[in-house]
Order: structure tokens, then C-alpha cells, then sequence
């Protein structure tokens, strides 16, 4: 609780003079912020054996410190043997102060701990200012026991900001501390 504050007072005192000063924005208002933090996990196996999608939200709700919501299929595709309707993965949508809870958690304790670390790619914006990030395993975050995890799983983690460009949004993550590629 203490640390979710401080970001947020870190965001207002720190990251948006140095944006309106960077950019020139005229209004504070005007200065792109982290609306909300989605992370979404498909587990393919899921139509087979459905105790492995329980595993997996499980998973997803210690890391994420929020229950999941269970996708299903919005297609039926004969050559992956999918029905609609099918449970297909979860996902959480974070926003508040759980969203910066998983953001200062993903940047300063998961993301160091990824093998053969280098930084993340610079590139994965969509044109709109939103960012996509792939995690090969959950073993990286620290709440997740790994005597207890029946099999690694990855995750897709996208960061929805308001900016309206992507410079905007490398902008507002370096200032949170996103280790860019270099």
C-alpha cells in the first residue's frame, strides 16, 4: 500500500513535468497515464482436461492478486478442435492501485529475474500507445511456489495508456523504470 503511493506520487511529481517539459503539453491533463494493466493467459490444453484451467487461474489469481476471468472460444476452428464456447484461457484486467501494485512488482522484482535477461522489446507498440509484453513462464514472480506448479506456463501482460503515440508511451514506461532493450 505504502509503495503503490509512492508511485503515483512518483508519476505526478517526476514523470509528468519531465513529459509536459519533453513534449510541451500546455494542459496537465494532457500528460499520458497508465489506464490499465491486462494480462491474459491461453491455455490450449484447457479442452482437453479442464483441471489444467483451474491450475492456470489459480496461477493468475496469486500473481495477479485478483480473481480471473475464464475466455471462452468465439470460433469454432475444425483443425485445432475448437468448438464456440469453449473455455479457452483467462484474464485480469487491473486498474488502480492493484495496477500499480503489478507494475512495480513486474518491473522490480519478475522482470530481473528472467534468464538471460537483456531488456524488453522497444518495439511491441501498437500505434495507439499501448504496450505488449510476452512472459515465457510464471516461475519468474516470486509469489508462485515452484514445488507447487504442475506446468510453466506464459502469459501476455499489455500496459493501456492514454497516450496518443507510441514515443508518448516509451515514455511514460521508461519513466516507471521498464527496462527497454537498448
Amino acid at each position: 500500500m505504502v509503495k503503490v503511493a509512492r508511485l503515483k506520487e512518483f508519476y505526478l511529481n517526476e514523470i509528468v513535468p519531465g513529459m509536459i517539459k519533453k513534449f510541451g503539453y500546455k494542459n496537465v491533463m494532457e500528460v499520458p497515464k497508465l489506464n490499465k494493466i491486462v494480462i491474459n493467459m491461453g491455455v490450449g490444453e484447457a479442452k482437453e482436461n479442464a483441471k489444467v484451467l483451474e491450475a492456470a487461474a489459480k496461477d493468475m489469481e496469486i500473481i495477479a492478486g485478483q480473481k480471473p476471468v475464464i475466455t471462452k472460444a468465439k470460433k469454432s476452428i475444425a483443425n485445432f478442435k475448437l468448438r464456440e464456447g469453449m473455455s479457452v484461457g483467462c484474464k485480469v484486467t487491473l486498474r488502480g492501485e492493484k495496477m500499480y501494485d503489478f507494475a512495480d512488482r513486474l518491473i522490480n522484482l519478475a522482470l530481473p529475474r528472467v534468464r538471460d535477461f537483456r531488456g524488453v522489446n522497444p518495439n511491441a507498440f501498437d500505434g495507439r500507445g499501448n504496450y505488449a509484453l510476452g512472459i515465457k513462464e510464471q516461475l519468474i514472480f516470486p509469489e508462485i511456489d515452484y514445488d507447487k506448479v504442475d506446468k510453466v506456463r506464459g502469459m501476455d501482460i499489455i500496459f493501456v495508456t492514454t497516450a496518443k503515440t507510441d514515443e508518448e508511451a516509451r515514455e511514460l514506461l521508461t519513466g516507471f523504470g521498464m527496462p527497454f532493450r537498448k
